[in-house]
């Protein structure tokens, strides 16, 4: 699996999914904020299965 998402983005989306989490773990925006587990593991995996279908990619790095 090649690595299509960057640096900036990476953390963005690890920020982003644990804040989603939080608020939801405390109930302040129900168990929709549980949906942030998804930004948080496309971030730490470096991978979002989306970024293909639309030609995107966020990585500076090119892996054979």
């Amino acid at each position: 699996m090649k690595h299509n998402v960057g640096g900036i983005d990476r953390l963005l989306r690890i920020g982003a999914g644990l804040a989603l989490i939080a608020l939801a773990a405390t109930g302040t925006i129900g168990a929709w904020g549980w949906l942030g587990v998804v930004p948080l593991l496309t971030g730490a995996v470096g991978f979002c299965p989306a970024y293909p279908l639309i030609g995107l990619n966020t990585c500076p790095l090119k892996r054979p």
